[in-house]
């Protein structure tokens, strides 16, 4: 679907980039699909982008859609409020996979990029880094993980870390800004901060730097009302909350305390030679333990 006197593209041509709101959808698992169930799955899609588009005004026509075989790229005209399409547009398409997937042995699971910027529209479709950043979002690493890990969630949207902080936390009807958990994505180009969100649920399952497991009922700092400075993980002196495991103390003063690769101990005397601490159980554990 492509509307040329909305977009900016005139004779086949490029008028330019125009700043706007960038969907990047994908079925999980259609790889394992046979063509009868592809079939179904890709009508469904199509029919809860309608709804989700309807329940904002975003009218047919109105928009630039290309289809992906297993997904949906499309770009919205600028004039569209983003705080709608985090609001309104997920909850209904959220909405829309439920009532789709009530009773069906295999439910229609979507992973969503959401990200807005500067788009050029030619004569094959839609170009522009706001483009390549939505498709990585929908297909990172730990998306797919969040995906692969948590076989409940029907519905995972990943937005940019712009998007985010201009438009997320502002909050809104059916905006939900503590909901969100930050990682940080490193795939092929792209190495970026994204925002992690299921609908309904305080945070996703899943999340950290890397797209490590997090620890079991762990909340991310954006649940807690955190926000997370852009600069990927903390490094530095010490440890930092949600790092590592909860401090454990033996006897007297002594103090462990670990932070992803960062032992700091206090109050102890290590006598005789010196090379290392084992990180983990292992056969000599006990060997290393202070005088």
């Amino acid at each position: 679907m492509s509307s040329a006197g909305v977009n900016g593209e005139a004779g086949g041509g490029v008028a330019g980039g125009i700043h706007r709101f960038v969907v990047f959808g994908d079925i999980c698992g259609s790889g394992t699909l046979d063509m009868a169930e592809k079939g179904l799955q890709r009508a469904a899609l199509y029919a809860a982008f309608d709804d989700a588009y309807s329940s904002v005004g975003v009218e047919p026509g109105t928009f630039h859609q290309e289809d992906r075989g297993d997904g949906i790229l499309a770009a919205l005209r600028p004039d569209v409020p983003p705080s709608l399409m985090v609001g309104r547009w997920i909850d209904t398409l959220y909405e829309s996979l439920r009532a789709h997937n009530k009773g069906r042995a295999r439910p229609l699971r979507l992973r969503i990029g959401m990200n807005a910027g500067l788009v050029v529209q030619d004569r094959h479709g839609l170009v522009g880094r706001a483009v390549d950043l939505a498709a990585r979002l929908c297909d990172s690493p730990q998306a797919k993980r969040i995906m692969n890990e948590a076989p409940e969630v029907d519905l995972l949207v990943v937005v940019s870390d712009w998007l985010y902080a201009n438009v997320v936390v502002e909050g809104g009807p059916y905006v939900e800004p503590d909901h969100y958990r930050r990682a940080r994505i490193r795939s092929k180009e792209t190495d970026e901060a994204a925002w992690f969100h299921v609908p309904r649920r305080p945070a996703p399952p899943l999340i950290g730097p890397e797209g490590e497991r997090a620890p079991e009922g762990e909340r991310g700092p954006a649940a807690a009302g955190e926000r997370v400075p852009a600069t990927g993980a903390r490094t530095g002196v010490g440890p930092s909350r949600g790092d590592g495991p909860t401090p454990r103390t033996g006897g007297g003063n002594r103090t462990y305390q670990v932070g992803g690769d960062l032992l700091d101990v206090h109050g102890n005397t290590i006598h005789g030679g010196f090379t290392g601490i084992r990180k983990g159980p292992g056969p000599d554990a006990g060997a290393g333990e202070p005088a």
